[in-house]
């Protein structure tokens, strides 16, 4: 199957476009005050209005209470409810059930100890996502832009689906792929020009590499068979 693409952190419809005319399978939306790609609920309803069945919307929450989600849910009806914060296997478990919509989970990974928490994640959850652990000194979750030893997921079976994050970009994506055999891969500061703001040609950039790699390995298991 082809590697499925999601694009994170849309603030605009310049590279809501990009993503979507490029063929991304999935598009993000952060709702997260800290961030430079967080998005009043106007705007993330205008964008979602946009999507119209051309990709799966996502919705990045960081330890969100019931009242955001309800908001969240009511505002843009997302596919994919991602939770980037320290939520619990219970609470995924009482948010899923709750709001009725399938639930990735972001577990951060800098050494092999962190992929301990795969077992009891991936017995609630529909996907998950492994992002770079940030710095200790942080005041955001996720990897912002760090990347992570990728070998740490070689031959990985989660028992469910899962996306690779974390400092990828248009001219790693296809390395990445290759280490861990990723199903599916998520960029956000890596297809920008600044912080927070997307770079159209980036965007497009980044879904090439990856249809590549896809087309790469298509040829490759041809030639073998």
């Amino acid at each position: 199957m082809p590697v499925l693409i999601k694009i994170c952190g849309l603030k605009n419809e310049t590279a809501l476009e990009a993503a979507l005319e490029g063929g991304a399978d999935f598009v993000g939306f952060v709702f997260f005050a800290p961030s430079p790609r967080h998005l009043d609920f106007t705007t993330a309803h205008t964008l979602a209005a946009r999507v119209a069945g051309r990709a799966g919307k996502v919705a990045l929450t960081v330890d969100a209470d019931d009242a955001m989600l309800a908001q969240i849910v009511e505002v843009i009806k997302p596919d994919l409810l991602q939770l980037h914060g320290s939520e619990t296997p219970s609470r995924v478990t009482d948010i899923k059930t709750r709001f009725k919509r399938p639930v990735m989970k972001a577990l951060p990974v800098a050494e092999a100890a962190d992929l301990a928490a795969i077992a009891d994640y991936s017995a609630v959850a529909d996907r998950l996502l492994f992002d770079a652990r940030p710095p200790a000194d942080a005041t955001r979750p996720g990897g912002l832009g760090r990347v992570f030893d990728w070998r740490l997921l070689e031959n990985l079976d989660p028992g469910i689906p899962f996306m690779l994050s974390g400092g990828l970009d248009p001219d790693n994506v296809a390395t990445a792929l290759g280490v861990t055999q990723a199903p599916a891969v998520d960029v956000s500061s890596g297809v920008e020009r600044a912080s927070g703001e997307k770079d159209p040609d980036k965007i497009r950039a980044f879904i090439r590499a990856v249809r590549q790699t896809d087309g790469a390995t298509k040829t490759k298991l041809a030639s073998t068979a």
